[in-house]
């Protein structure tokens, strides 16, 4: 039994983790098996060719490595980065901040460049920095695709065009955690060196697998990066995909399979309808904000994320409280306020495998929850808002025509 049990289903709104598919909880439940038996190297062939399709590159290298997004931060910057090496990198919210920190404790040389947290990352100052950098000092830019913590999605295709407009080599290194498999990500297309992802976000798996997907020139890089690493070296990956084997260490057989089912609904969706979905569910979620009266912690339109908003409550609310009552009286997950905005935004989760349906009994939720904690909502504003959007915007499901 659940050690808080709570009648029905608990209503996961964070934005990571999300909610996991039936398929792929039974796809999961089964026994260990030996990594080395011919059965998973086969497996993880296939799994590693289809990951590809996810970030959208026929190019890269991709690492399924058991560990969480901060694991795949370090394996991002270590394999391809020296002690010492100058990067660029952009303080958004709190989880760019973290990476910049990691940044930093591993012993590189951070230049940031900090918004204030709701506005997207500063590329005109970008621009100025790599035209002063005429001696290639910089020797990558790392920038999260998308800040959960403010729901502010940045623009890859413009940094990519500014690092192609001054010529310049820096290895671009994106943090697509929240984003990939849910927003537009094509990294072939925008010159991604090293992308990255967790199993917990979009791809809605438990959490526990960082996927990592290298360039060529990430890779090139990687042979004469001299940072200390072990568990998150490449060279010991490519060692034995080589072998046929795939596997320096040993895999979570449970997650494998949750993986190749995980894939496989995507698959089906069609990752072009998984965006558009995800795009229909940011877009209801904000229509129905606006209807309640409050604003979004993003400050502008072109940063809207749609894998996750950041509501801005009145002075007089502690967007925790909001965050409690959800828990305690419906059985609704939403996400906290986090450092800086701790306190005064509450966020609402809409990434992985959910629909229309799903989203529109949280919103409810939280009208019951603003009405609850004194907050003049009118019960039923914003459910009606996001349901005049989605009836007209949500098509037929493809399989089902």
């Amino acid at each position: 039994m659940d050690y808080f049990y709570g009648p029905g289903r608990n209503h996961l709104f964070v934005p990571g983790p999300v909610n996991i598919p039936e398929s792929v909880l039974r796809a999961m439940n089964r026994n260990n098996e030996d990594y080395r038996s011919p059965a998973i190297p086969a497996m993880t062939k296939t799994l590693l060719e289809d990951v590809k399709k996810i970030f959208k590159t026929t190019s890269g290298t991709p690492f399924i490595i058991p560990t969480t997004g901060t694991g795949a931060w370090e394996s991002a910057l270590t394999n391809t980065l020296s002690p010492g090496d100058r990067t660029v990198s952009f303080l958004i919210g709190q989880f760019s901040l973290l990476w910049i920190d990691q940044q930093k404790r591993l012993g590189f040389n951070v230049d940031v460049v900090e918004s204030d947290w709701g506005q997207g990352a500063n590329l005109d100052i970008l621009a100025s920095k790599l035209a002063e950098d005429t001696a290639h000092t910089i020797k990558a830019v790392c920038i999260v695709h998308n800040e959960t913590a403010t729901g502010v999605t940045n623009n890859l295709a413009k940094v990519r065009k500014i690092l192609d407009d001054y010529r310049h080599p820096a290895l671009f290194l994106v943090d697509g955690v929240s984003s990939i498999c849910a927003l537009d990500f094509r990294m072939d297309e925008w010159g991604v060196d090293v992308a990255l992802t967790g199993s917990q976000k979009a791809l809605s798996l438990p959490t526990g697998m960082g996927i990592v997907c290298a360039s060529p020139k990430a890779l090139e890089a990687s042979k004469t990066a001299k940072s200390f690493r072990v568990f998150f070296d490449w060279k010991d990956y490519l060692k034995f995909y080589k072998l046929g084997t795939f596997w320096p260490y040993t895999p979570s057989i449970q997650l494998l399979y949750g993986l190749r089912e995980a894939l496989d609904l995507l698959f089906a969706e069609g990752l072009d309808n998984v965006i558009a979905r995800h795009a229909r569910l940011g877009k209801a979620t904000r229509l129905a904000v606006e209807a309640w009266g409050l604003k979004n912690c993003t400050q502008k339109e072109e940063w809207f994320s749609d894998t996750v908003t950041a509501v801005l409550v009145p002075p007089y609310i502690d967007s925790a409280e909001i965050v409690r009552r959800g828990w305690k009286r419906y059985n609704l997950s939403l996400g906290l306020g986090l450092n800086k905005v701790a306190g005064k935004v509450f966020r609402i989760g809409h990434l992985g495998n959910l629909n229309e349906l799903q989203l529109l009994g949280c919103l409810a939720g939280v009208e019951m929850i603003l009405k609850d904690v004194g907050y003049p909502v009118k019960l039923g504003s914003g459910v009606a808002a996001a349901c005049a959007y989605l009836q007209n915007s949500t098509p037929l499901i493809a399989s089902r025509i």
